[in-house]
């Protein structure tokens, strides 16, 4: 058992971190072209909506799905897929050819794939880890997006000023598919779907699973305390997600400040009109190899299980603090505040994640995931349309530590649910 789940940590690890290659160019790069092209904060947002409104109903009624059938099977299924639709974005750019609404129904398209994707991803890594081992593996998972991050988006920066789009979506397609081959290789006992074999579904089926996952989560009053703390959480930090590329990529040159004299004038900071994306793309990565340091501390070092609320509830408000202040700062302060946000709140997550994953039954784990996801995207859609209409009227700085500052009162939440948010992180897992 040991070895066959050695042997299928690593084929997902591989495959994940493949497509991340990938997927993180993808990611920053695109968003990068459509605000060029439409040079508006409004458009940029909608952009972004537009990738997340699928995420708010595909989770919920996949679900039932991936509680009933193969896990494996859809991950790899839609990374082939994924792999053919990015080979199309290419060869369409490559015509030379720009339309920002036909764009938007892509990002549709992908924000629906990715959502299924990720509800599907995180019902079946669980099944791959033996008990006891939860920490320690998501504190590998945690390490990928943030590595992958690290390598590629300033790859992505210089690519984008150099070569362009088009090679960087046709990696993208080769990474899903090397991703998906490795996926097929997955050799998983997946109970719940032998459980279910002679059971019939269909519309009422569908309806009835769907209505008993709502059910356990309201009744499990720290699961729903964390989902609700989240949902506002994801709703207030869209303010910094959606503005702060914009705040660096239009801000004036002279809005950035040095503590070091002559930094920002070496070729990677020096023209003036591509000076904002590089400092952004310098700041964020900070943020990213913080994430780095801190799961590779979390899988060294083991954090005591009668402490991880409180470490939790101390990373929420430290994280709140920083993105609330950072842009106010200069680009030195700026970075050490990202690396130090990224080594808190991978630890944050992997305390949250692992000790939900534990704790929810393997049959209602697709129905749970998928409710959650439905849940905090629905903040984070909200939160990027509220203040993405902001941002064309007010300041981006100001608003950003406004909605960090009720951010932070939102953490009253976890405190009114303490007692049974304790019984879910305060675990050895």
């Amino acid at each position: 058992m040991q070895k066959l789940w050695t042997k299928n940590f690593t084929i997902i690890t591989l495959g994940t971190v493949i497509s991340m290659l990938g997927n993180a160019v993808s990611g920053f790069a695109i968003g990068l072209m459509v605000y060029d092209f439409t040079e508006s904060t409004l458009k940029y947002a909608l952009f972004m909506v537009c990738y997340s409104l699928p995420r708010v109903l595909m989770p919920l009624l996949a679900g039932p799905y991936i509680d009933r059938f193969s896990r494996r099977k859809l991950i790899y299924s839609l990374d082939f897929f994924s792999s053919g639709m990015y080979v199309v974005i290419a060869l369409v750019l490559a015509a030379g050819w720009f339309n920002y609404y036909a764009f938007l129904l892509v990002s549709l398209l992908v924000g629906a794939i990715d959502s299924v994707y990720a509800v599907s991803y995180e019902s079946l890594y669980p099944m791959l880890i033996p008990k006891g081992c939860f920490s320690k593996a998501y504190s590998i998972s945690s390490l990928i997006y943030p590595l992958a991050s690290t390598i590629m988006v300033p790859v992505a920066g210089i690519c984008y000023n150099t070569i362009g789009l088009i090679p960087l979506f046709a990696f993208n397609a080769v990474s899903f598919a090397v991703a998906a081959i490795f996926e097929t290789q997955i050799k998983v006992d997946e109970a719940h779907v032998k459980s279910r074999q002679s059971e019939r579904f269909n519309a009422k089926r569908f309806v009835s699973d769907l209505k008993e996952g709502a059910n356990y989560l309201r009744a499990e009053k720290g699961l729903l305390c964390i989902c609700l703390y989240f949902f506002a959480t994801m709703l207030f930090t869209s303010a910094e997600t959606t503005l702060a590329l914009p705040f660096f990529r239009s801000s004036d040159p002279d809005t950035f400040r040095s503590l070091i004299p002559g930094l920002l004038d070496i070729p990677l900071f020096s023209s003036a009109e591509g000076r904002g994306v590089a400092i952004y793309t310098f700041v964020m990565s900070m943020a990213t190899v913080g994430r780095l340091i801190g799961g590779t501390l979390h899988y060294s070092v083991k954090l005591p299980a009668k402490r991880k609320y409180a470490i939790a509830l101390f990373v929420y408000c430290a994280t709140c603090v920083i993105s609330g202040v950072y842009l106010f700062t200069s680009v030195e302060i700026m970075c050490v505040l990202m690396l130090m946000s990224g080594i808190l709140g991978v630890n944050s997550y992997n305390i949250r994640i692992s000790s939900t994953q534990n704790y929810v039954p393997d049959e209602k784990r697709g129905r749970y995931n998928g409710i959650t996801s439905m849940i905090m995207t629905s903040g984070s859609l909200i939160g990027q349309l509220l203040f993405g209409t902001l941002g064309e009227a007010f300041d981006t700085r100001l608003l950003i530590s406004c909605a960090m500052a009720v951010n932070l009162l939102c953490i009253v939440i976890m405190v009114f649910g303490r007692n049974e948010v304790k019984a879910i992180y305060n675990n050895d897992v």
